[in-house]
């Protein structure tokens, strides 16, 4: 394994700050000459590394969605992204990106008294039609909406705190992690590639690959992500890892197997699944607890429908090997 960079600091992974581009570019033209890194182009077994949603929303203490365990997810992934630099062909990251009038958001919703919605208050289909809650905007389309979303037995719908908004701090890569990233850009001479979603406001879209609805009222709201899954699936292996596990992630690697599937579920055994870097969002505290919101036991079981499938469950500490 290749030794960490001088200027990382890990008891930084949890701060906000801005990058330090041109530091970390010098650092890493010095480190490819010391450490002979040859660059990604002439690796003949690509390893993607494809990070889901590693904000500063989801991964900064403070942030409105910060996922418990995320900081310390964060820290095992940077120091696996510098440990096995030579062998990590390209960086892919996901970027939750919303706005504030979105399905999920509580501007989108009020009551009887004109009171919008707490943050993780779950809005079932028999509320919308009870008329206990609203929709602002398109009441047509969210009726629809929290219907069609049940039906597919994931999720109902779940109000998230403000979020990732786009032109937002909380929008960013967390900085840490960035400049880890551009650290493999420069010492291997590939760019790191950033992938937007969530932007449609009538749907949710918890996966990389597809919205959680693809269609309201006749109309498309999303589509299934092609150009970016034949990206991913050139390479011959796939470290996937960010936030939170039992949402973006686990619905990304659902959409990934689902297409896979479709192709050659052989292939599913690309796929390798850090588990050591991702966390899951805590329950809500409901009670009783409805079995549809107990995150850590959807993500804990998923994952093992995942091994069983064929993809690969590793950590971060265990030999990158071909």
């Amino acid at each position: 394994m290749l030794p960490l960079p001088a200027f990382y600091r890990p008891n930084q992974v949890k701060d906000v700050y801005i990058e330090r581009a041109a530091l970390v570019a010098d650092e890493a033209r010095a480190f490819r000459e010391k450490n002979r890194v040859a660059p990604s182009a002439r690796d003949q077994y690509r390893v993607a590394a494809f990070g889901i949603d590693c904000q500063i929303g989801f991964s900064v203490p403070g942030a409105s969605l910060f996922v418990p365990g995320a900081v310390q997810d964060t820290t095992r992934t940077i120091e696996w992204l510098y440990r096995n630099l030579d062998k990590i062909t390209g960086v892919h990251f996901s970027l939750d990106t919303h706005r504030m009038f979105q399905i999920f958001h509580p501007a989108w919703w009020v009551d009887a008294q004109g009171n919008h919605p707490a943050p993780f208050t779950p809005i079932f289909h028999k509320d919308v039609v009870a008329g206990t809650w609203t929709s602002v905007s398109h009441p047509r389309e969210a009726l629809e909406y929290t219907k069609r979303l049940e039906a597919t037995g994931k999720y109902v719908l779940t109000i998230w705190p403000y979020h990732t908004l786009l032109g937002g701090v909380s929008h960013a890569l967390v900085p840490a992690l960035m400049e880890a990233s551009i650290f493999h850009a420069i010492a291997r001479s590939h760019q790191t590639h950033f992938e937007t979603k969530g932007t449609h406001a009538l749907t949710e879209n918890y996966s990389v690959m597809s919205p959680e609805v693809r269609e309201l009222g006749g109309k498309t709201v999303g589509t299934f992500n092609t150009p970016f899954f034949k990206l991913l699936m050139e390479y011959d292996r796939i470290y996937v890892f960010g936030q939170a596990k039992s949402h973006c992630v686990l619905s990304t690697l659902k959409d990934l197997q689902r297409e896979v599937e479709q192709v050659d579920r052989n292939l599913l055994k690309k796929i390798w699944i850090l588990e050591d870097a991702m966390s899951p969002v805590p329950a809500p505290a409901i009670s009783p607890l409805p079995d549809e919101l107990n995150f850590p036991r959807i993500a804990d079981e998923a994952m093992a429908d995942f091994a069983r499938a064929g993809m690969v469950l590793v950590k971060t500490t265990d030999e990158v090997t071909f």
